[in-house]
């Protein structure tokens, strides 16, 4: 691959798309050229790339020639039906939608975990769920010093993991409310602003959602650890941006909150604010744009031998989007 590789986004007007696109900015990815793709009704907008503007253009299964990486967000349906051909024209897909996740010939990356994974790609690297990817931040180093048995977790997940329509709903619902106005209905089955909805994704035979079962799918693959175990309950909660999870895990060595601190103080991408008595604790307010994950509340769980409780916090836009597909690209070109 060249050293400064034509780079594609697919679904580039997108909440993920525009992180994608700072991101490779913010973190100087040698970038030779900037291609940007989206449907024909985003055609022609204009999106600035260090100090350039850049036209959106039509994504179409021929927009793929000379292109070596293409950082797709547009969603299942789009990635099935472009990606292969992405990879047919020489290009190299990271995909941030759960098409190729489970798919057993495609590495599911989270760089501080499996970066190693990137180099048995056949084409595409897919990038995990937002709430999987900031849960293992902080449950993979513990795994890997007590080893892990199961968890039990529930996540506070930000109206931003939905899209930018999500947002404008919290945004209007809430000054109707403000307003006395009648509240209104587009993107969530009931109202967001002032309540919590125990419902992300669909619902499975099991009264799962998916999103719930990704936790334990997708953390198997991410971990190497097939008997891994995730009970998850997901909530959305009228937050704009950045996921929070609450996780009680079971090892199979006993662990000391001491133990714990110790392994996640030296963990990549992992800031511990756990000052209690000080108010300090994680919180998707200060973690919102920020690169790291954060873990705090840190206790011995109560109820379980050899458990721990913490609560962890970050941007799902970016280590559970934009940032870790832009890791994965910077792991291709090593």
């Amino acid at each position: 691959m060249n050293s400064r590789p034509h780079v594609a986004v697919v679904g580039a007007t997108g909440a993920v798309g525009i992180e994608m696109i700072k991101t490779l900015e913010k973190r100087n990815f040698p970038v030779g050229k900037l291609t940007l793709l989206a449907s024909a009704r985003s055609v022609g907008k204009k999106l600035k790339f260090r100090g350039e503007e850049i036209t959106v253009q039509e994504l179409t299964k021929t927009s793929f020639g000379g292109i070596e990486i293409a950082l797709f967000s547009a969603g299942g349906s789009i990635s099935k039906e472009y990606a292969p051909a992405a990879v047919q024209a020489g290009c190299v897909v990271v995909d941030n939608s759960s098409a190729f996740r489970m798919d057993d010939s495609v590495p599911l990356v989270v760089p501080e975990i499996n970066a190693a994974d990137v180099k048995w790609h056949k084409g595409i690297i897919a990038n995990p769920n937002c709430t999987t990817a900031i849960t293992l931040m902080a449950l993979y180093p513990l795994h890997q010093a007590f080893f892990c048995k199961r968890i039990f977790a529930s996540s506070y997940q930000a109206v931003s993991g939905t899209g930018a329509k999500a947002i404008l709903e919290l945004e209007r619902q809430v000054n109707q409310i403000v307003k006395g106005q009648p509240v209104t209905r587009e993107v969530y089955p009931h109202q967001i602003a002032f309540n919590v909805l125990p419902h992300v994704d669909s619902f499975l035979p099991s009264g799962y959602t998916k999103e719930e079962m990704k936790m334990e799918n997708e953390g198997r693959k991410i971990m190497h650890h097939p008997s891994f175990r995730a009970s998850v309950t997901c909530v959305r909660v009228p937050v704009y941006r950045a996921h929070s999870v609450a996780v009680s895990a079971e090892f199979e060595k006993p662990v000391t909150v001491e133990a714990a601190r110790e392994v996640l103080r030296k963990a990549p991408g992992l800031q511990v604010v756990d000052e209690p008595a000080r108010n300090q604790y994680p919180l998707p307010l200060y973690q919102a744009e920020q690169y790291d994950c954060a873990v705090g509340r840190l206790r011995k769980d109560c109820a379980m031998d050899n458990g721990l409780c913490f609560w962890v916090s970050g941007d799902q836009l970016l280590k559970g989007a934009a940032l870790n597909a832009v890791q994965i690209a910077e792991e291709l070109l090593k």
